[in-house]
């Protein structure tokens, strides 16, 4: 009886059947470096979009001290008075709350009444918490922005 499969024999192993330890050290080196790009952009991109969101909220706060003013008949001698009541006729709030004072980089608010350039000075210092400043380390000012 004849068998129907002719004997094969099997095909000879490579001597390399994977990656070598300096090829795997390459792919983690290259894929690290990558991974430092893209990170530097994601959190570059992060403080440019807090910068902004900054002034749109100052905004909203600048809105709220108009309204204050518009209510009671003068301006609140503290971002405080906005949230809590100061005891005076007129108050219809709160205003806001207490993380409207705050900027997206997590500062208070500055805010003087009268201001210098007008009825009120609403501001941020930005990312460095400084005066002054350039980029996101920028002051944003109520009306400048």
């Amino acid at each position: 009886m004849r068998n129907p499969r002719p004997f094969r024999r099997p095909a000879p192993r490579r001597s390399q059947a994977g990656m070598t330890l300096i090829e795997i050290i390459i792919v983690i080196v290259l894929i690290g470096g990558v991974l430092a790009v893209v990170g530097s952009q994601v959190f570059s991109n992060k403080d440019k979009a807090n910068h902004r969101l900054a002034g749109i909220q100052i905004d909203k706060v600048a809105a709220s001290i108009e309204q204050y003013n518009s209510d009671v008949g003068e301006y609140p001698r503290t971002l405080d008075d906005l949230i809590s009541d100061p005891q005076l006729n007129g108050w219809l709030g709160p205003y806001g709350s207490a993380k409207d004072l705050k900027d997206p980089f997590n500062n208070q608010l500055q805010y003087s009444v009268p201001g210098q350039d007008g009825d009120f000075d609403l501001i941020s210092y930005g990312k460095d918490k400084q005066p002054g400043g350039s980029s996101v380390d920028a002051d944003i000012r109520y009306g400048q922005q």
